[in-house]
């Protein structure tokens, strides 16, 4: 079966842009991606999880199955009145489409639904596609992505391969692939005392030094030199609370966060092992309480460079005339829940103005970008079908 459907990227991504789909609202964001999908004979499946709408789309029932991954959420616009156009209007303006999710990332399911219609028409590929969007990629992840592939792999599905369309691009369009991705921890420490006068700090118990000693100690510590194509794990401190007014008051409670970003030679666990170990240590001879409370918010992984790298880069290359490079830099995506099904790599556009005031793209790189998942398709079933 074949399909004669047609889709404009630029106009699908305005369509998603005018979806005011600020975590964890939906705004319809969902509907006009699965309408699109329906209309090129996917079988499309609402998985909504909490206050979380998800989708699962598939054509095909055969293998190898590639999958796109994506999100239709978005962060807040901040100060409105800073930006020059409504952020959910969709403007263009001199060949630049503006609003939230311009980048990050409405445009890059756009441009991959469109590849999809081009694809068709075509004919058919042999395998099948599939795309996993999710509504929970800049809120807190729990009933996003990471639910979705929980789901998944209770039912069986098989995905071979997932391409994320996050926007991976540092300078110009096609000049970076994600092939991995640091972890991420955040710890809060909470130091319970004895509130006290200054002048008579035997009656007390004060909770600021110990805090102090806990946090020199892990800043201290160097956690790695690199692992293989990544840059050193580090750990930064993001806030101290004492929350003490006077100047002649012991506090009876201090508090810090702080996140460390971890390569592969780490794991969640034996980082979260070691901070409460520390808290351990600093409140050795204490006349209180340390409490050290972890969350691992995603493991470091790496795609291999290999094959399924190799149609990536090569398609990138073939639209674009720039090579690409394989990178592991930035933050964390929904690349690490997908990653347990199946290899996964991010590409999409260049990401300089993701979540900033007028986000924009250019709409020739709108249509780049939907030319590179035009010919990653193609390539992709030629390799491994």
């Amino acid at each position: 079966m074949t399909t004669a459907v047609s889709i404009d990227p630029v106009d699908l991504s305005r369509d998603l842009i005018r979806r005011n789909s600020v975590t964890p609202a939906d705004g319809g964001a969902m509907d006009v991606v699965q309408r699109a999908l329906e209309g090129l004979g996917f079988t499309c499946r609402r998985m909504k999880f909490g206050e979380i709408e998800n989708l699962y789309a598939r054509r095909g029932t055969t293998s190898p199955n590639l999958c796109f991954g994506g999100h239709t959420d978005v962060v807040p616009v901040g100060d409105e009145g800073a930006w020059s156009v409504g952020p959910f209007e969709a403007a263009l303006k001199d060949g630049i489409l503006i609003g939230r999710g311009a980048v990050d990332m409405k445009s890059a399911i756009a441009a991959f639904i469109s590849a999809v219609a081009e694809t068709l028409d075509g004919g058919e590929p042999k395998g099948s596609l599939s795309l996993l969007i999710t509504g929970d990629e800049e809120g807190i992840a729990v009933d996003g992505t990471k639910a979705v592939v929980a789901a998944l792999a209770a039912e069986g599905e098989v995905i071979d391969h997932c391409v994320v369309g996050e926007p991976t691009s540092s300078a110009v369009m096609g000049d970076m692939i994600k092939i991995g991705r640091r972890g991420s921890i955040n710890a809060t420490i909470t130091v319970e005392g004895k509130q006290g006068h200054v002048a008579y700090p035997q009656r007390a118990a004060n909770p600021v030094p110990v805090l102090i000693r806990y946090l020199a100690a892990v800043q201290d510590r160097v956690l790695d030199d690199g692992y293989l194509g990544f840059q050193p794990s580090n750990l930064e401190v993001t806030t101290i609370d004492v929350g003490n007014a006077a100047t002649n008051v012991i506090p009876g409670t201090a508090r810090a966060r702080l996140n460390i970003r971890f390569n592969p030679g780490h794991t969640g666990d034996s980082l979260a092992r070691w901070l409460t170990e520390e808290g351990e240590r600093a409140g050795q001879g204490f006349a209180g309480q340390v409490e050290v409370v972890t969350h691992i918010s995603g493991e470091a992984f790496l795609t291999e460079p290999g094959p399924f790298t190799e149609v990536v880069a090569g398609a990138v290359k073939a639209a674009t005339n720039v090579e690409p490079e394989l990178s592991t830099t930035g933050g964390t995506s929904d690349a690490r829940f997908i990653r347990a099904l199946c290899p996964v790599v991010e590409f999409g556009l260049v990401g300089a103005t993701m979540h900033a005031v007028d986000e924009r793209a250019p709409v020739s790189e709108i249509r780049a970008l939907s030319a590179v998942y035009k010919r990653l398709i193609a390539d992709y079933f030629a390799r491994f079908a």
